[in-house]
């Protein structure tokens, strides 16, 4: 036999109106708390993360439970002591895709989905002009080593040139690229100190290299089959050096900078190649200006000193190259060496998911690498074997840049944080959390942090 149902409740009404359904709590943000002692500044318990809502009452028990000190539940009086967080800098109205600061470390370069780059001035910490000029997302932003000048490259396929004591643009956008800009490079000044030439990859499968004084295309190479990624000039290989190139079609490609011509083609990643590095990129980036703040009096000079600091790097090592890519793997090549062969010196495997940024450290000595699965790994610079997996993110590993004295890095994250790495004890020396959002882009000077990402904020954290 069948049972019935009971009829359904009668649902309340008032004066013929249904009563109003219950509204759902509100989601609330979460913090990070630490409790203090206010009399002798000792910590009670250990950092949790809590709904930013919790009473006052739920502290106090939370804290009594936390805390050791006694059976009895004692009584707590709570205040607020914010911890001073970095410089936030207003002014992009979208994400911030690329930061670099200058070969000196006064000035700051940023760029953004808002059309436009910005220049800042660190002394006194506020935007010196606004770039615009481009009629897509800024890219890329690039320093010519003697900083007369800045190079960014857009979505809209341009590559720019820009004065940065003005702001002004230096003639029109260099046109070409059919599709957006991946990557700038510029020649190196111990090669061309009075009007280096420019490099510049792109979605469209060719690198182009510019003159800076007639902004024409001196010549493109065209050897990729899918999009290039990354272009780096290094100084080895020739009297005008060599440009490196990695691309989608899983191979890195090395050409003469002086005719273009295709010199290697490396064959063993297995997917795109996404991040090169050299173990010159320091020296080459920042060229006659080393710690001692000593600056140039001619271009004659700045090339002596670019000279100088380059063989002295390479006294030891030939210029080395890491290649990274979605295939979880890096390689490491001596295309310079003792050895001319095609084959990578060593294989860096380890991370379990895509390769996002490779860099060497400012001496050469080490490299370090940053993937989607979270981590951070350190590489000998020399023989690739591998050194320490530095675990904290929570998220992918976007970016990597090192201190000028080689001794911490910092990574920025999609976790929202950025984390400074003490090479020591291979542990976190310092957590910069203060971004809301996924950070993209970080560089390190001297001792200055700038960090930007999705919140549009550019940040400065100063030791």
């Amino acid at each position: 036999m069948a049972t019935r149902l009971p009829p359904p409740k009668r649902q309340k009404t008032y004066h013929g109106v249904p009563e109003p359904e219950p509204e759902a709590p509100k989601p609330s943000q979460n913090i990070v708390v630490q409790f203090v002692s206010e009399d002798d500044g000792r910590s009670l318990a250990p950092a949790v993360n809590l709904p930013a809502n919790t009473s006052r009452e739920g502290l106090e028990v939370l804290l009594n439970r936390l805390s050791t000190q006694g059976e009895d539940p004692v009584p707590f009086q709570f205040y607020v002591a914010l911890p001073e967080g970095p410089d936030t800098k207003p002014g992009h109205s979208s994400p911030i895709l690329c930061a670099s600061f200058s070969p000196t470390g006064n000035l700051l370069a940023t760029g953004s989905g808002d059309t436009h780059a910005r220049l800042w001035d660190l002394n006194t910490e506020t935007p010196s002009h606004v770039l615009s000029g481009h009629v897509g997302w800024v890219l890329c932003v690039e320093w010519e080593a003697l900083e007369r000048k800045l190079a960014t490259g857009g979505h809209d396929g341009h590559v720019r040139l820009w004065d940065p004591k003005t702001g002004k643009p230096i003639g029109e956008a260099m046109k070409g690229h059919s599709k957006w800009i991946t990557s700038l490079s510029w020649e190196p000044i111990h090669i061309n100190p009075s009007s280096p030439r420019v490099a510049s990859s792109s979605k469209d499968g060719t690198v182009r290299v510019w003159s800076t004084l007639t902004r024409r295309t001196e010549f493109t190479l065209g050897g990729h089959a899918a999009s290039v990624n990354v272009v780096k000039w290094g100084g080895a290989g020739g009297p005008k050096g060599v440009l490196y190139t990695a691309s989608s079609d899983r191979t890195v490609r090395i050409w003469d900078a002086e005719t273009g011509r295709a010199m290697r083609t490396l064959k063993d990643h297995a997917h795109w190649v996404t991040t090169l590095a050299l173990n010159t990129d320091f020296v080459l980036r920042t060229g006659p200006f080393d710690h001692t703040g000593k600056k140039p009096t001619s271009d004659e000079d700045a090339q002596e000193l670019s000279k100088a600091r380059y063989n002295k790097l390479l006294a030891t090592t030939p210029e080395i190259l890491i290649s990274g890519s979605d295939d979880h793997t890096l390689f490491l090549w001596s295309p310079f060496g003792s050895s001319t062969s095609q084959k990578p010196v060593a294989r860096l495997t380890g991370h379990q998911r895509q390769v996002s940024h490779v860099a060497f450290s400012p001496d050469g000595r080490w490299a370090a690498s940053a993937g989607w699965d979270s981590s951070v790994r350190v590489w000998d610079g020399r023989t690739g074997k591998f050194v320490a997996t530095l675990r904290g993110h929570v998220g992918a590993v976007y970016r990597l840049a090192w201190s000028v004295d080689s001794r911490m890095l910092v990574s920025a994250s999609k976790d929202s944080t950025l984390k400074i790495w003490d090479l020591k004890a291979y542990k976190i020396k310092t957590d910069l959390p203060g971004h809301t959002d996924e950070v993209y882009c970080v560089d390190f000077v001297a001792d200055k942090v700038v960090s930007g990402g999705r919140d549009r904020t550019v940040k400065i954290w100063k030791n």
